[in-house]
């Protein structure tokens, strides 16, 4: 049955002090930026830290053109024409936007690339994509991808901000003797609305990446309808953290934002988050769940320390916040605890959220499942955490919470101009304006993932879910992420490894089973949480290969797993010694974890969880 989600009102028709940008009036992404140059010429559009300044400077959209209109200039004297690729391997900037801008306006496709990933993944992408021009910040960059096994005769062009070289057979020339003084205005882009626009390579948790193709319909469609469902204003402060190589951030964090002429300040780096948290202190931002969950780890791990008073201030604060939101979503009935809610948001919410800037009106979140939890925390404490859902195939959002109607348990309503129908093995089916063309190179994949139907082209998510008869769509899993045990129950990992990471104790989570009698877990610890948890037990830190110690884990994770039947018990667990990342190639560039990568990385380590059990090894 296909589901097509009716709203009680529309957030950018609720409000008429915005000045969004419609289909009527750009029908292509270059076209789209050309109408917010028109509009708003003097308005800052983006903020970042100039490191030589070592300030953070403004940059209005009519800089922002003079600069697009450089870099048009070079591409067409590059001798690039409309259906060229060229890619872009370059950190969240203002260079970033320039380039993509540009690039778009004649035509060309650009490939994003992750600029922390793998020099053999850079490779490929390039390869694949037959990219022609390629931007990297330093030519190191370019001199590893060489060093890999892949073919990359098809670039021409390699370009980077410092460090030219020489001594390649491509030489790198730096962007500043590659830009002409000078730019020229462009009255019209070459684009159409159904021209190719880019193509984004999935995360590729198992196997080589997919290259997804998108147009400028299904990417301005889709940055349009969210806003449908969840607003951006004129006054709204972004900080951009997320890569713009993920189509979550691209599309919400980008073209949304320029859609609605909101501002966006580019984040320095991670480890400098809480910092430029604080400084710019945004009113909105686009995330993933484990930047929460990090920071309800911290806030767990400081009342662990606090007076008994404190905590119970906490928890008050909480319980109160919670019933409150429930009261103003229509789920709840009013309380007399109520009266207190302003108060202890006052004493106790502060102390959180001003960690985050002190000004946030919601984040988006999305890429992985949100622990609920967690979610309620931040909720209670007055930040609605919106959980959206979506694939680069679905550029990316096909469904998302909103302001009025939020389930944190939940992925949400389908966005507008999508539709929804749960088919065979309670697949999610999607369709809409924002469903992909199709994967680069790949009909077989296309043919997988796309199916084409007399009530339209529908794509295959590959997720199992449900939808209430309110239009709510919950993942209940991953068709191919099932772990089967030896007994044949059927036990969803993430569903447990989301559970587990709740304990502040557990940095990083994977489950393993499949065809063994019982579940271990591969965790890597949090040190803080560490330290306490040992003191607490008595036990000191030489004891942490002991019998008492890994006791002491299984008792940690079965704390957390009450609500799971007794088949998913964890029996056993192994500590890894090193974080799981992108660099070492255990994370894919969105922070998910890559199952068939751990697994042959620990494959020693998870067969001695399993000797003496009978059972097959890894």
């Amino acid at each position: 049955m296909t589901h097509t989600t009716q709203y009680a009102n529309d957030a950018l028709v609720q409000n008429s002090q915005l000045d969004v940008i419609n289909f009527a009036e750009a029908h292509t992404l270059d076209e789209a930026f050309r109408e917010r140059v028109r509009r708003s010429p003097n308005k800052h559009a983006y903020k970042q830290f100039d490191s030589d300044a070592k300030e953070w400077c403004s940059y209005t959209w009519a800089q922002m053109a003079e600069q697009v209109e450089r870099w048009q200039v070079a591409f067409r004297e590059s001798g690039l024409k409309k259906g060229d690729r060229v890619a872009i391997c370059y950190r969240n900037s203002v260079e970033w936007v320039v380039f993509d801008q540009a690039a778009l306006r004649l035509g060309l496709v650009v490939v994003p690339i992750y600029s922390a990933d793998r020099a053999d993944n850079i490779a490929y992408i390039i390869s694949h994509s037959g990219a022609e021009l390629i931007l990297f910040r330093n030519a190191m960059s370019w001199v590893k991808v060489l060093a890999s096994s892949e073919d990359v005769s098809c670039v021409q062009t390699v370009l980077a901000f410092n460090d030219s070289r020489e001594d390649q057979h491509v030489p790198v020339t730096l962007v500043e003797d590659w830009l002409p003084e000078n730019g020229q205005h462009l009255e019209r882009g070459l684009a159409e609305p159904d021209d190719l626009a880019s193509i984004v390579y999935t995360s590729g948790t198992t196997g080589r990446p997919k290259g997804v193709m998108l147009s400028h319909r299904n990417i301005l469609s889709n940055a349009y309808n969210g806003m449908r469902n969840v607003a951006l204003t004129p006054n709204d402060q972004l900080l951009s953290f997320l890569p713009l190589s993920h189509t979550f951030e691209r599309t919400i964090g980008y073209y949304a934002a320029m859609l609605s002429s909101s501002c966006v300040a580019f984040n320095r780096s991670i480890p400098k988050l809480s910092e430029d948290l604080a400084v710019i202190q945004p009113t909105v931002m686009i995330s993933v769940p484990r930047i929460f969950e990090r920071v309800h780890n911290q806030v767990v791990n400081s009342l662990s320390v606090m007076s008994k008073a404190k905590q119970f201030m906490f928890k008050a604060a909480v319980d109160v916040g919670w019933h409150n939101f429930q009261y103003e979503q229509n789920i709840a009935t009013w309380h007399p605890k109520l009266l207190l809610n302003g108060l202890l948001k006052k004493m106790v919410a502060s102390t959180v959220l001003d960690k985050l800037g002190g000004r946030l009106r919601y984040v988006i979140v999305g890429g992985a499942a949100m622990n609920e939890e967690v979610a309620k925390v931040f909720i209670a404490l007055g930040l609605p955490l919106l959980q959206g859902y979506g694939l680069t195939e679905s550029s990316p959002v096909a469904s998302v919470n909103t302001l009025e109607q939020n389930r944190p348990d939940s992925i949400g309503l389908a966005l507008r101009g999508v539709e929804v129908k749960i088919m065979d093995d309670n697949e999610l089916w999607i369709k809409g304006d924002n469903i992909m063309q199709g994967y680069w190179q790949n009909e077989e994949a296309t043919k997988k993932s796309v199916v084409e139907s007399e009530d339209g082209r529908w794509l295959k998510t590959g997720d199992c879910a449900s939808i209430d008869e309110h239009g709510f769509i919950r993942i209940i899993g991953r068709i191919k992420d099932i772990l089967v045990l030896a007994n044949g129950e059927k036990v969803p990992p993430t569903d447990i490894e989301a559970a587990i990471a709740t304990n502040p104790l557990f940095d990083q989570v994977m489950v393993v089973g499949e065809g063994k009698s019982f579940l271990s877990v591969l965790v890597v610890l949090n040190k803080a949480a560490l330290k306490n948890v040992l003191k607490e037990s008595g036990l000191t830190k030489e004891q942490q290969t002991s019998v008492e110690f890994e006791a002491l884990l299984v008792k940690q994770v079965s704390s957390q797993m009450g609500d799971f039947p007794g088949y998913a018990k964890i029996r056993k667990v192994h500590v890894c010694d090193s974080e799981w990342s992108v660099e070492n190639g255990l994370l894919t560039s969105t922070l998910k974890i890559k199952r068939p990568k751990i697994m042959a990385h620990y494959e020693s380590e998870i067969n001695a969880l399993y000797e003496g059990h009978g059972v097959e090894k890894v």
